[in-house]
C-alpha cells in the first residue's frame, strides 16, 4: 500500500519513470511527426512551384524559341534519313536518336546524306515512347535546350505528340512536332489503352520529375561507332534504308553489311 506521508515504494518509482518515458516517447514521435509533414509540404510547395514556373513561365517563352534541339523517335528507319538530310539545317543542334536502327545503320545514313556527326547522340535505353521521352529529356536539359524538333511518324500520333508536350513542357521546353513520310507501316502500333496508360503515367512523372532525373548509361556519340567492329560482327538494317550496296569497302560479301532486302 501507498504511504501518503512518506516515500514512494520502488514499485511506485518504476510504474511513474515507465510513465514518465513513455509521455516523452510520445512527445519525441509528436515532434518527428510535425517535422515530416513540415518537409513533405515543403518539398510539395517546391515540386508544384517549379512545375508551375517551367508551364506557366519558360514554356511559353521558349514556345518563341528557334529549335535548338533534335529527338529522333525509333520505329523507322525514315526518321533517321530524314533526320540526317535536315542536319545541315541545325548545324551545332544536338540531335539524339532514341533506341532507333542499329548504330552502324545510323551512322551509314549520316555518312551517306554527308551530315555532320559531331552531334549526334544515339540513346538506347529507352524500349518504349515513355522510355523515348523519359530518358532523353535529361540529355536535352543538359544542352540548355529550348525548343525541340519531335521527329516521329504519322501514324505515331497523338500518343506521341502529347507525351512529348507532357514530358518536355514540364521542363518548360518547347515541342514541334515534325513526320516525314513513311512507307509502308512504322513498327509503332497506336491504341487508346496505350495511349490513355502512357498519357498517365506522364502525367505523374511530369510531377515527380521535378525532383528526379534518371540517368542512361547508354548514349553514345555517333562519331564513336566503330564500323569495322559492326561489320566483323555482322549487322542488318531496313531495307527502307537502302543501305545494302555500302558493304564493307575491300571485302567480300560474305564480311559485309547484311541488308533485310530481299
Amino acid at each position: 500500500m501507498c504511504d501518503w506521508g512518506g516515500e514512494m515504494s520502488p514499485i511506485e518509482t518504476r510504474i511513474v519513470s515507465r510513465s514518465k518515458l513513455d509521455l516523452t516517447g510520445r512527445l519525441t514521435k509528436k515532434k518527428w511527426k510535425k517535422r515530416f509533414k513540415f518537409i513533405f509540404w515543403i518539398l510539395i510547395g517546391l515540386i508544384l512551384t517549379s512545375l508551375a514556373f517551367n508551364v506557366f513561365v519558360r514554356l511559353p517563352i521558349n514556345s518563341n524559341h528557334t529549335v535548338d534541339g533534335i529527338l529522333v523517335l525509333g520505329g523507322s528507319i525514315r526518321r533517321e534519313i530524314y533526320a540526317a538530310r535536315i542536319a545541315s539545317q541545325y548545324q551545332e543542334v544536338p540531335i539524339i536518336v532514341s533506341q532507333g536502327s542499329k548504330p552502324p545503320c545510323i551512322k551509314l545514313i549520316f555518312q551517306r546524306e554527308q551530315a555532320d556527326m559531331d552531334n549526334v547522340w544515339i540513346e538506347q535505353c529507352a524500349h518504349s515512347t515513355f522510355d523515348n521521352f523519359f530518358f532523353c529529356v535529361p540529355f536535352l536539359q543538359k544542352h540548355r535546350v529550348h525548343k525541340v524538333k519531335v521527329i516521329t511518324s504519322q501514324s505515331h500520333l497523338p500518343r506521341a505528340k502529347w507525351l512529348a508536350q507532357i514530358h518536355l513542357g514540364a521542363k518548360g521546353i518547347a515541342v514541334e512536332v515534325d513526320t516525314p513520310k513513311e512507307r509502308g507501316v512504322p513498327g509503332n502500333h497506336e491504341s487508346d489503352l496505350k495511349t490513355f496508360l502512357d498519357v498517365t503515367r506522364s502525367l505523374m512523372w511530369a510531377v515527380v520529375s521535378q525532383l528526379i532525373q534518371p540517368p542512361c548509361f547508354q548514349v553514345t556519340p555517333l562519331q564513336a561507332v566503330n564500323l569495322s567492329e559492326w561489320y566483323d560482327k555482322g549487322f542488318s538494317c531496313e531495307s527502307q534504308g537502302g543501305l545494302s550496296q555500302l558493304g564493307r569497302p575491300n571485302h567480300s560479301k560474305k564480311d559485309g553489311l547484311r541488308s533485310t532486302q530481299p
